[in-house]
């Protein structure tokens, strides 16, 4: 093949810039130079190299002849550990929101599996627990296979739950929606990799971590306190090797009680991810995500201490990672997540298309898993059943009807057409866009909703549900109260949805600002 005379230059300019020597490998030892030339055009050979300054968003990059000289090495090692940073960030939401939940727990009392948490008064806004709600009574605890092994939970009748993994990962549905069928029953949890004989009697439970979330509602249609009865008299959780004198249960009341169990953004982050590295087993999560968190130092086995360099960059990736959560929450650009797809309603659901376990056609819908594990605890893919007539489904709201954020100094209405299609009850529910918990004012459950005797409904049997900081006059039962300076957002959930609400022929309107 002939060379064209460009390239025959361009190979001898780098053979004098190599002072017309070429370097073999030491154990070759040193040959007699040879230059193996091809026709390699100008673009190609641009798309191969790099020039010897660059502008970046990192700042200018400076090479001599494709080597990074100066402060370029610096520039991008912080860049690539803050980027990796925050990968590790978004892609261990679940576990670390999961994990600073059952941490919450243990600092009221709840610190250990048969010390069980109940919200024996319903949940309140002392509580910082993201998007939970006020209607229910929820039952938490955690598992401690490392030290406990197989472990009894011991269910009674009427309850709704599940069990999560350490990522918050599901492991299986317990109650009504489990193999028990809301009749009772006794489950199994099995430690990862055990192998030991299995007793009869038990619904088995494989979680691959040690440490798994165990999330139980109890039905209060027939009251609170009965419902509080049935838990704290047939919740029951102990060590399978004590099943013939099983430790007594205990139920830790943390109602009104304020405490906070939502992740922190910054370093501690980081540091309650290498709590769980180090207490989980290396089977838990793939090599691929092992090795990019122990690219920034997390490494089970070894001390976590990042230098004040290192800390610096963690520090920067918690921001930009809840600074991208913030924004894929508030304006998605997801498909799946627009309840009404094909108008531009601000209403969207948590699970994208539905998908609870974030994956489909072999690839992870990253951005749907962080705006599910950012504004919500707990997965099961029951969440993401709809029924016509039974359990329930929801509806969130970041931005009013013109797209800007919701202001706590002004008053919104939210339109609920006539014959609003639940069989049960509906609620809406205010949460703080800062916490993802439910908003803190003068109203304890910040709930207003069909049950509420307050609540008015117009003559044609729709709804109006009044924003602001004070109630509008003679709207005070339709009103939840906002804080001036603070944005805030709502949760529409439907108990019991009906097909109109399924098929949405019925839609909730926008939420607009009263001028």
């Amino acid at each position: 093949m002939r060379r064209s005379s460009k390239t025959v230059a361009v190979a001898r300019s780098l053979a004098r810039k190599l002072g017309g020597f070429l370097v073999a490998s030491a154990l070759a030892g040193v040959a007699t130079p040879q230059w193996a030339l091809a026709d390699v055009s100008e673009a190609e050979l641009k798309a191969i190299s790099i020039p010897d300054k660059v502008d970046t968003s990192i700042g200018p990059l400076e090479f001599f002849d494709g080597i990074p000289i100066g402060n370029t090495v610096q520039t991008v090692y912080d860049n690539l550990d803050r980027m990796r940073a925050t990968d590790v960030f978004l892609d261990n939401l679940g576990a670390v929101s999961i994990n600073s939940i059952l941490d919450g727990l243990a600092n009221e009392g709840a610190n250990a599996p048969n010390k069980i948490a109940v919200f024996e008064k319903l949940m309140d806004s002392a509580t910082l627990v993201v998007t939970a709600n006020t209607s229910t009574l929820y039952a938490y605890s955690g598992t401690d296979l490392a030290k406990d092994g197989p472990t009894v939970i011991e269910v009674p009748p009427g309850m709704l739950g599940f069990l999560d993994d350490s990522w918050q990962r599901f492991v299986g549905n317990i109650g009504v929606t489990g193999p028990d069928k809301g009749k009772g029953g006794k489950y199994l949890v099995l430690p990862p990799g055990y192998d030991g004989e299995l007793p009869d009697g038990y619904f088995i439970l494989k979680p691959s971590t040690n440490r798994n979330f165990l999330f139980l509602r109890g039905f209060v249609k027939d009251g609170l306190e009965p419902a509080v009865k049935n838990i704290t008299s047939g919740l029951k959780i102990y060590p399978l090797r004590d099943a013939a004198n099983p430790p007594p249960t205990e139920y830790v009341n943390v109602s009104g009680k304020a405490f906070n169990t939502v992740f922190p953004n910054d370093l501690q982050y980081f540091e309650i991810l290498d709590a769980i590295i180090q207490r989980e087993p290396v089977g838990a999560i793939g090599p691929e995500v092992r090795g990019e968190i122990a690219s920034i130092g997390i490494v089970k086995g070894k001390k976590f201490e990042p230098d004040d360099r290192m800390k610096k960059l963690l520090t920067e990736a918690g921001t930009l990672g809840n600074a991208t959560a913030r924004v894929i929450t508030a304006y998605p650009r997801i498909g799946g997540v627009q309840i009404y797809p094909d108008t531009d309603s601000s209403w969207i659901m948590g699970f994208a298309n539905k998908n609870t376990s974030f994956e489909a056609d072999g690839a992870m819908d990253l951005s749907a898993r962080v705006l599910f594990y950012f504004n919500a605890g707990g997965v099961t893919p029951s969440m993401a059943v709809t029924t016509a007539g039974a359990g329930s489904d929801y509806a969130m709201a970041s931005l009013d009807a013109d797209k800007k954020p919701l202001d706590g100094s002004k008053t919104y209405r939210l339109h609920l057409p006539p014959n609003v299609p639940v069989n049960d009850f509906w609620a809406v529910t205010l949460y703080d866009t800062q916490t993802r918990s439910q908003l803190q004012t003068s109203q304890k459950f910040p709930t207003v909703g069909s049950q509420d005797k307050g609540m008015k409904q117009n003559a044609d049997g729709s709804y109006d549900v009044y924003f602001a900081p004070e109630a509008p006059k003679g709207k005070e039962g339709n009103w939840l109260q906002t804080v001036a300076g603070k944005s805030w957002f709502p949760l529409l959930r439907m108990y019991g949805p009906m097909e109109p609400w399924i098929d949405k022929t019925w839609r909730p309107n926008e939420i607009e600002l009263v001028k």
